[in-house]
């Protein structure tokens, strides 16, 4: 895969590896953030609100850190040998998560005001950074897609982002290496649903438009269960917010 040279915040080669020593070995008296963040990716622990303050450092490290890209690297290589293996139909397609999954949303995430999902949620941030159209791609994911396309397989972006934020969803998922799809889902302002209802709505809607669903990759557990997910299913982990 290709290795990642985005930088965020000033950390150099011999930094990472650093970061990533003391995250082999890195836990805290009152909670031990490696059994927190397994137990986060497994679904185990739900509905939390932010990082545990004393895992800040931890996910922080890990999020910049080699291991990150690692892990991000196995789940696509996981999802590019499953593509190459199947039977392409000219109705198969493969759904793309946005956040967190094709798009990188760490510049803002590192930001103090952030602090890797240990500050309280704040949505005018949050809008902020959403109306700049400024994420990076994540690597390993864009490795998927490009192999998806090669392959005949249509990719379809599903998202809970905000429909205003269209013009600008698309410009930088263009920008990103994201270049052709036959549809972008995004969430109306007004539609109350959770995560898992609005994507098993908009799934059962390509389902009876006679598509097949071959994957599905996502940084929320929201994005891959509920009914017919698809063939097989993929998640990049995510220790800095839970989305029901």
């Amino acid at each position: 895969m290709t290795k990642s040279n985005i930088e965020y915040r000033d950390i150099t080669s011999k930094n990472t590896e650093v970061i990533s020593q003391v995250v082999e070995t890195h836990c805290f008296p009152q909670l031990n953030c490696r059994s927190w963040r397994l137990a986060v990716e497994t679904n185990n622990i739900r509905d939390w609100t932010k990082v545990p303050t004393h895992c800040l450092k931890y996910v922080s490290y890990y999020m910049l850190g080699k291991q990150y890209r690692l892990e991000c690297e196995a789940v696509a290589n996981a999802a590019i040998e499953y593509a190459k293996s199947i039977k392409v139909g000219p109705h198969d397609v493969w759904i793309f998560d946005i956040d967190e999954t094709a798009l990188s949303n760490l510049p803002y995430f590192s930001r103090p005001d952030v602090d890797f999902g240990a500050c309280p949620y704040n949505e005018t941030l949050a809008n902020e950074w959403d109306s700049a159209g400024k994420a990076p791609a994540i690597p390993a994911v864009l490795e998927v897609y490009k192999t998806v396309v090669s392959l005949g397989i249509n990719p379809v972006f599903l998202s809970g982002s905000s429909q205003k934020y269209r013009a600008v969803r698309k410009a930088n998922l263009i920008e990103a290496g994201y270049t052709s799809w036959i549809l972008l889902i995004l969430k109306e302002d007004n539609d109350t649903r959770s995560a898992v209802e609005f994507k098993t709505s908009w799934i059962k809607s390509l389902i009876t438009s006679e598509y097949r669903i071959v994957g599905n990759i996502g940084d929320q557990w929201s994005d891959l269960i509920g009914e017919n997910p698809g063939a097989r299913t993929f998640k990049v982990p995510n220790p800095m917010y839970y989305i029901a």
